[in-house]
């Protein structure tokens, strides 16, 4: 067989590039497609968890008689999210802090800390005038992970391997810890 009969006509030759790069169109479409995706679904994690912080806090201060908990910051819509950069929101207590960081993966989604895939990472940090002297604030990490069929804040203890939801309970029991 000579080398033409193995390499195939130029025509045929031509034929298959051309297949490969409208194959290689839709493959772009389709990045283009899941980057879209993925960045709305950071701006509406960063706001879903901005409500959880929201509503411990408005459901603390419901109860409260004496003093009132602080959200900084109070609002927070989607458009607040920043893509390239860390975001925080704090919940103070008459100087008994939560802080929460989060920032966007390098990638749309990865495994790198944590065993299921996430597209948000951070950390959540407890921190009171006592433990500042220490210098011993806690802190935990925090994933916005992405499942086939659902989507969730979760918290990891490394020191401990403890994981679960983002949520009220979660924040009262770091609060608890705090008071």
């Amino acid at each position: 067989m000579s080398r033409k009969e193995t390499r195939g006509t130029p025509d045929t030759r031509l034929t298959r590039l051309a297949a490969q790069i409208d194959a290689l169109a839709e493959k772009d479409e389709k990045t283009i497609e899941e980057s879209r995706r993925i960045a709305a679904l950071r701006c509406s994690a960063a706001a879903e968890l901005h409500r959880a912080c929201s509503d411990f806090v408005a459901s603390v201060n419901a109860l409260l008689k004496r003093t009132v908990i602080a959200l900084d910051p109070s609002e927070y819509s989607e458009r607040a999210f920043r893509e390239d950069g860390p975001n925080l929101i704090q919940i103070n207590a008459r100087g008994r802090v939560l802080e929460v960081e989060f920032a966007a993966t390098a990638g749309m989604l990865s495994t790198e800390d944590f065993r299921i895939p996430y597209t948000l990472e951070g950390a959540v940090r407890a921190f009171n005038q006592e433990l500042l002297e220490k210098a011993a604030i806690e802190e935990q990490l925090l994933f916005f992970t992405v499942e086939k069929h659902r989507a969730l804040w979760r918290f990891f203890d490394a020191r401990t391997y403890r994981s679960g939801p983002f949520d009220r309970e979660y924040l009262m029991t770091l609060m608890e810890r705090l008071i």
